[in-house]
């Protein structure tokens, strides 16, 4: 019986390369997007959907740090799959069970985490700045998944920082 382990791996290297590129793409539109709220306000605050003569500074202050917030996102996002490239190569070579990949795992917790609470603080900012005549709509929701995996990294850290302990051991009696 054949494994699909391989085609797996494949299909998982050429999904993150795939994914770094467009996260990159995303920073620069949202940057651009950034640049042109500053040259051209009303234009592009009237394409975000934000009516002429109904919002506030503090709208389109809110409206940016929100942009500032995706920007940085995109360092962390390319940090996350950054490492899980790296996983998947040690996956690929047969060696899964090393102390780096459980370094890896732990930090990219983190920056889920990271990534987590930045969703938090465009919640926040978005609620604090809407008005009933002009409401920012972010489409925010508690997602118990997002947050069980960040758990579930730390835990996989954890499991794989053993295995590596187990692998080394065993190597070291044979």
């Amino acid at each position: 019986m054949k494994s699909s382990y391989p085609d797996t791996l494949a299909l998982s290297r050429t999904a993150l390369r795939a994914l770094t590129k467009l996260n990159l793409l995303m920073g620069v539109l949202i940057l651009a997007l950034l640049i042109a709220s500053l040259i051209a306000e009303a234009p592009v605050m009237s394409a975000l959907g934000v009516r002429p003569g109904l919002a506030t500074p503090m709208l389109f202050i809110g409206m940016r740090l929100i942009m500032v917030i995706g920007i940085c996102a995109v360092p962390v996002v390319h940090f996350i799959l950054t490492r899980l490239q790296l996983i998947v190569e040690t996956v690929r070579e047969g060696n899964a069970f090393v102390a780096a990949n459980a370094a890896r795992l732990a930090s990219i917790a983190w920056a889920v985490l990271a990534l987590e609470l930045a969703h938090l603080v465009v919640a926040g900012i978005a609620a604090g700045v809407s008005s009933p005549a002009v409401p920012l709509r972010i489409g925010w929701n508690f997602s118990l998944t997002r947050w069980l995996a960040v758990l579930l990294l730390f835990v996989l850290s954890r499991v794989f920082d053993e295995g590596a302990r187990m692998r080394e051991d065993l190597e070291g009696t044979v």
